[in-house]
């Protein structure tokens, strides 16, 4: 092709591009990623979001004063995906690493004790380690070291973290060390959580060395170095606030407070975006649709047009997160680190983060002896202790549950705020990687339409933000060159 021949190429399709429309239903994390993977290549985006702002739960909250992160404080560095989006949105220096703070368990007979270093998941590298050997007890760590001289177990002939871990190390292995993390990190208990999901090779490493010790020691070897979490100096709300200015500046139509109340397929193979309200104007037919909500809204809008998804959703727990702004100078050399963890059964609450302890940028806009506390109330199968209380109460309890998680006591609580949230199911749920690809399945089958968002990706904007943009690529593809999904 000639020179010029390229250049009419090219011309023809950029104007191709432009002349493509690909509707975002949905303006979280998801949607705000899906519709910029779109917009950066020339296609006509339309953003639509039911409520009056966009973000989803990058939302924030004011308390005493501080305006803080209702939800996500951060993101893990896992893949790199949530860096480099924040890189592009011109927030490179703004980036800033969590604290090198311990995780601690409490609820131990012996006391609360900092979770040791090298573990994964909570399993120990070594059972006989006295940071180990104090948490577990000595028949605890006996036991543990029986998984030294048994036969090693199939790659993937056990998939539940906690009989694996209950079958090789025993039970105060699991219910001291692995369940305190899996519940307040995952919000689901290890017998429910798959092993591949958390750790990655681990079945492998089993088998390779012959105990699960052995296979801690072996993924140890490959953890990277550097901080496992990252924020935005000043709040996730800026990451918010720069997608949207970039969306605006490719020239994405958003619009807020225009729920959408159906979708149907045109003659000409086109999608109806339906909005509720007789006053809300109507949306250009859209050659691609990205449905970015959450999952009991996305199998509303789905479900009447992809044959063989269910509009039901399995209810899950509401979990409840407490945020509290509390005077103590006891609290200023973080005793007990970023976060601590309960034995199950030993505390209401799932668990507390000392947001002051891990984010820095956040400890210099408090000051001195003013701290910022999340604690988290309901997990899987277990309801949250708040929920039947009022504000008052609910703070109340909060105060009392972190005093007691964290060891100190406070001077004074300054301001709280209570939100509750419906969490997306954590991507390490046993049995979850099947439904997900069942569900992609029967949408890959009707052509135009495409899904994203926590309930599909997991939860964490580590898994979410690569998977819109996976998703977007496909939508990409499907709108200009008419390529199927798959």
């Amino acid at each position: 092709m000639t020179e010029s021949g390229e250049r009419e190429a090219l011309g023809n399709l950029a104007a191709a591009a432009h002349e493509r429309h690909v509707v975002v239903v949905g303006a979280g994390i998801a949607g705000l990623v899906a519709a910029l993977e779109c917009a950066k290549f020339g296609l006509r985006i339309t953003l639509i979001e039911a409520s009056d702002r966009l973000g989803g739960t990058l939302a924030p909250i004011d308390v005493a004063g501080l305006r803080l992160d209702a939800a996500a404080e951060g993101w893990s560095t896992r893949g790199g995906s949530v860096r480099a989006l924040a890189v592009d949105l011109g927030l490179e220096s703004a980036i800033v690493p969590a604290a090198d703070t311990a995780t601690w368990i409490s609820g131990l007979r012996s006391g609360a004790a900092p979770l040791p270093s090298a573990t994964i998941a909570g399993i120990p590298q070594n059972p006989w380690d006295e940071s180990v050997r104090s948490i577990i007890g000595w028949n605890g760590a006996w036991r543990a070291f029986v998984d030294r001289i048994r036969p090693p177990l199939t790659i993937g002939k056990e998939r539940s973290l906690g009989r694996l871990v209950r079958t090789r190390m025993g039970d105060a292995v699991l219910d001291r060390l692995v369940a305190p993390v899996s519940l307040g990190i995952y919000g689901t208990h290890p017998d429910d959580v798959d092993v591949e999901a958390v750790a990655p090779g681990l079945s492998t490493a089993l088998t390779r060395t012959g105990s699960l010790s052995g296979a801690v020691t072996d993924l140890l070897v490959d953890r990277s170095p550097g901080p496992a979490l990252e924020t935005i100096d000043g709040g996730m709300l800026r990451l918010v606030q720069a997608a949207e200015s970039r969306l605006v500046e490719l020239g994405a139509d958003i619009r807020v407070e225009a729920p959408v109340a159906s979708l149907e397929r045109l003659d000409d193979g086109r999608w109806a975006v339906g909005l509720g309200g007789a006053d809300t104007p109507a949306v250009d037919p859209a050659d691609h649709v990205i449905v970015a909500t959450t999952e009991r809204e996305a199998r509303r809008l789905l479900a009447p047009v992809v044959p063989s998804l269910e509009a039901a959703v399995d209810s899950r727990e509401t979990v409840e997160v407490a945020t509290l702004v509390v005077r103590s100078s006891a609290l200023d050399s973080a005793p007990r680190g970023g976060a601590v963890y309960p034995v199950p059964g030993t505390s209401r609450a799932v668990g507390v983060t000392h947001s002051t302890a891990r984010w820095p940028w956040l400890a210099a806009v408090a000051g001195p002896g003013v701290h910022v506390l999340r604690v988290v109330f309901g997990a899987a199968g277990a309801p949250a202790a708040t929920a039947g209380l009022d504000d008052a109460a609910a703070t109340a309890l909060a105060s009392e549950e972190a005093s007691a998680l964290l060891g100190v006591a406070f001077e004074g609580v300054v301001g709280s705020v209570r939100v509750r949230l419906e969490p997306a199911p954590p991507a390490s749920e046993l049995g979850r990687a099947e439904a997900v690809d069942a569900v992609r399945d029967a949408i890959r089958e009707v052509s135009g339409l495409s899904a994203v968002g926590g309930w599909l990706a997991g939860a964490g904007l580590a898994h979410v933000v690569p998977d819109a943009e996976e998703a977007a690529d496909q939508a990409r593809r499907q709108a200009l060159w008419g390529e199927t999904a798959a």
